[in-house]
């Protein structure tokens, strides 16, 4: 865990309505990668850890017989369901509130062939998740962790409308919170930890091989979209701004409204990256 803070279930706490319109999508072809480099063929399981919205797991389900997605927000676990239903997907998607921590040992949930954590390990007893998830998956089975590529410049020269104002956004949120990044109940001045590829080693994983899904493609993106975006992160949850929620959203409309006439802004759609470990040291297929 982050040295000197500790998880509630405050982190993400009014988050679930605006995550899936706020936050940018993984890149085109990442299913496709990842099928092509664990040889997916409609079967087995995957376990979706950390899985918000089901962002990842409804991507994936059709290269699966079922995906089961774990997060300990209720609202998120909800959400994940609707948009299930919404996609038709609901019969062959589970969703189950719980910590990673509870694992394996919290609900019954059996085993894997895949196991995917979308930019979620970060808030987790890592060790501990590692070495459970790592019981979860069949013989042969991967783990994949998957995350924005690093490292990467998104510039919108030549693109119809002005970049977002991140830069003065976080002042904004600053300004409201104050200094320190927020994180439910505590503070993060130091981030959240890197370092996963230790962590799996240390849990028995063999690899990694890293898969890299190219982006870049132009994205429009308007008022709402971005106000969403502030709304879906851990440290602007609506939550953190209690009674000043209403005076902040007023404060970042007018600021998005200054940046651009026309409430439009473009941006390029984030690269990604994946990460793929595997349970047994001959890295057989996943599949089935």
């Amino acid at each position: 865990m982050v040295g000197g803070w500790e998880w509630d279930e405050t982190l993400f706490a009014g988050s679930a309505a605006y995550y899936r319109r706020g936050r940018l999508p993984y890149a085109p072809g990442l299913a496709d990668a990842l099928a092509g480099a664990l040889r997916l063929d409609g079967r087995g399981r995957l376990l979706d850890v950390g899985c918000g919205p089901g962002t990842l797991a409804l991507a994936l389900a059709h290269l699966f017989d079922e995906v089961v997605g774990v997060d300990p927000d209720g609202g998120m676990i909800a959400e994940a369901g609707r948009v299930a239903a919404e996609e038709a997907l609901a019969g062959k998607a589970r969703w189950v509130r719980a910590r990673a921590e509870e694992l394996p040992a919290g609900p019954a949930l059996g085993t894997f062939s895949v196991a995917v954590f979308g930019q979620s390990f970060h808030w987790m007893d890592q060790d501990r998740v590692a070495t459970a998830v790592r019981s979860m998956l069949r013989s042969g089975g991967a783990l994949v962790h998957v995350s924005d590529l690093k490292g990467e410049v998104r510039d919108v020269a030549g693109l119809p409308h002005p970049a977002v104002p991140r830069a003065a956004i976080d002042e904004l949120v600053r300004r409201y919170l104050g200094p320190q990044r927020r994180a439910g109940q505590g503070v993060l001045p130091h981030g959240t930890p890197g370092g996963e590829a230790a962590v799996f080693a240390r849990a028995g994983f063999a690899g990694p091989r890293r898969l890299v899904v190219p982006g870049g493609q132009p994205l429009e993106r308007d008022c709402d979209d971005v106000v969403a975006g502030v709304f879906s992160m851990s440290a602007s949850a609506p939550h953190l701004f209690g009674a000043e929620r209403d005076g902040f959203e007023a404060d970042l409309r007018a600021l998005l409204r200054q940046a651009s006439a026309v409430g439009r802004f473009s941006e390029r759609q984030p690269g990604t990256e994946a990460h793929l470990w595997w349970r047994d040291p001959a890295q057989p297929s996943p599949a089935g």
